[in-house]
């Protein structure tokens, strides 16, 4: 599962600022996605080739009796209990607060690693963090948020946390390495053999792993009974815990899956009974690790803000998605025309998905469900030749041109394909960076009609380089 980081402190110390500084290069996807909100407290990111989700937490008073500081504060302990490493941000402006003591003695008894990092200590002494060593929590790490300055040291001590320690290598691991370093050498391709294209993509996973999502109360846990529940899996829910994903493995018609489970599974004589935990991290972990999502929906409520905050995610995150609207037999006409209409109001970014009407109760409409599953995972791992797509691009250009960028027009010479899972294809030429979102959007559909990529969203990367098929300049 891909880890957690959440960032902790009193209220004011900066956390959003840091939030928005690690994760700023999600903007460039988020860009090209329209309707997709970008007014959230997760985001995934990457640093060093190591990815990880970021949880930017309320104002933390571990010591409260109640009222809407007691509620930030439950949800903060949640996403502590749930992540990997905890980073305790503080400020060196107004100094060590009384505040920071009773955060820094919670997070002792955690058990957690934790990185206390001092922010706004640009042009401060480093005899500033002197006092933040009586918090007990490791060497102060000064950083500003707000121009970026110590952050890079701050995630290479966050990646160092996160990265399992290389086991001691003995005399007979050493010769066991070099055997293996041998072999893996005389298994690499011929230089003849590599394409222009790069690497070859990899092969499709044999079993699809599915990850069910929702808000509470919209009839996971019905859902899961009635795909898994007489498989006899035992699963059992480990709370605090996100490195261990629960996982049931189930099979239909002949195709095995694998269930990712975001409610807790617990089996309760021939059926599971789920635990409605609803955690947002749980949730968009079990989207990471994910093949193909079920994203499900309750038509006797309409489409909420958190149902659009977990489909952005899944679109985000590159994966593919089938829409289930649950509980279609529960309401009337009007109800029905009001939801659908919602749905695409609310959900515009999912036009790629296929939507069903089911009813998990009555098992109702599931094998439709699993079919377009199965259509979107071929479609996620589809392999496209670069004739192909440089065919298809150069007619969706002669149809309609990308529009000129002043007095330049970009030119788009020739596709390949980049990756899978989300497909990716990659199109080089000329002036590309001037390609606006708009026309970007339109290069996407057009691949997915014409390669008939149904349940999957498609990345459309740029690359300004010279064309390896070509025998003179263009």
């Amino acid at each position: 599962m891909i880890p957690v980081v959440a960032l902790v402190g009193r209220p004011n110390v900066g956390k959003s600022t840091l939030f928005n500084r690690i994760t700023r290069s999600r903007d460039a996807i988020v860009a090209n996605i329209p309707g997709l909100t970008r007014d959230r407290h997760y985001a995934k990111t990457q640093w060093d080739g190591q990815s990880f989700l970021v949880v930017d937490t309320g104002g933390f008073e571990p010591v409260v009796d109640g009222g809407i500081v007691a509620e930030m504060a439950k949800q903060t302990k949640q996403a502590i209990a749930e992540s990997d490493v905890v980073v305790f941000l503080t400020d060196a402006r107004t100094g060590l607060a009384p505040q920071d003591q009773r955060i820094a003695a919670y997070l002792r008894k955690t058990g957690k690693s934790v990185l206390l990092a001092v922010n706004k200590a640009e042009g401060l002494p480093p005899t500033a963090m002197a006092e933040f060593h009586e918090l007990g929590l490791g060497v102060p790490l000064p950083v500003s948020a707000a121009h970026g300055s110590g952050v890079g040291m701050l995630l290479d001590a966050v990646g160092d946390l996160l990265r399992p320690p290389a086991p001691p290598l003995t005399e007979e691991g050493a010769a066991d390495d070099a055997a293996t370093a041998l072999e893996a050498e005389s298994a690499l391709p011929d230089s003849d053999s590599v394409t222009p294209e790069g690497p070859a993509l990899s092969l499709q996973p044999r079993v699809i792993k599915l990850a069910i999502v929702g808000r509470p109360n919209v009839g996971k846990s019905t859902l899961i009974n009635a795909l898994v529940g007489e498989e006899r899996v035992i699963a059992f829910d480990q709370p605090g815990t996100t490195r261990d994903a629960i996982e049931v493995p189930f099979s239909r018609d002949g195709v095995e899956y694998i269930l990712i489970d975001t409610a807790g599974l617990r089996r309760k004589g021939k059926v599971f009974e789920t635990i409605e935990k609803f955690s947002v991290l749980k949730t968009l972990q079990a989207i990471e690790s994910a093949n193909v999502v079920v994203l499900l929906l309750d038509a006797s409520e309409g489409v909420s803000d958190q149902d659009a905050h977990i489909a952005g995610f899944a679109v985000e995150s590159g994966r593919a998605v089938v829409v289930a609207s649950n509980k279609w037999d529960m309401v009337d006409d009007y109800q029905r025309h009001q939801f659908s209409h919602a749905l695409v109001e609310r959900l515009p970014f999912l036009g790629f998905a296929r939507q069903h009407e089911i009813s998990a109760l009555s098992r109702k409409g599931l094998s439709a469900v699993l079919r377009s599953v199965n259509e979107a995972y071929k479609a996620a791992f589809a392999k496209m030749s670069t004739p192909k797509l440089t065919r298809a691009l150069q007619e969706a250009v002669a149809f309609q041109q990308p529009p000129r960028a002043g007095t330049v027009r970009p030119k788009l010479r020739y596709a390949h394909q980049g990756g899978q899972n989300p497909p990716v294809i990659v199109i080089h030429g000329n002036a590309l960076d001037r390609v606006p979102n708009s026309y970007t959007r339109y290069l996407e559909s057009r691949f997915s009609r014409a390669f008939k990529l149904s349940g999957t969203p498609l990345r459309v990367e740029y690359r300004s380089s010279s064309n390896p098929y070509a025998t003179e300049r263009w």
